[in-house]
């Protein structure tokens, strides 16, 4: 099963109707959803980095969400990261996002 959000019209919906849960490197936005199975996108900003660091980081946040399968169904989330996120070590973003994900 496919966990992906890929439209911007998703993106823009999640973001005006979302609830929103902030730690000190990530924010997360949720909003339920008429389906059963949760998605999830994943939004990196260039102020992050370079695309080979926002890219390890990307990779970083989807396995941590695949491993420790921590969002609901009947949900859609996105996952933004903030300034300073690619600095962190795997466990740092594990703890923060496991915190999000408990908001």
């Amino acid at each position: 099963m496919d966990h992906r959000l890929k439209k911007a019209k998703q993106f823009s919906y999640i973001y005006k109707k979302g609830k929103r849960a902030n730690s000190q490197h990530f924010t997360l936005f949720s909003v339920e959803s008429r389906f059963t199975n949760y998605k999830i996108g994943y939004s990196i900003s260039k102020k992050i980095g370079k695309a080979n660091k926002r890219n390890l980081l990307k990779r970083r946040l989807r396995e941590i969400v695949r491993t420790l399968s921590l969002p609901k169904n009947n949900h859609n989330y996105i996952l933004m990261a903030k300034q300073g996120a690619s600095e962190l070590t795997f466990e740092e973003i594990k703890e923060q996002i496991k915190s999000l994900f408990e908001k």
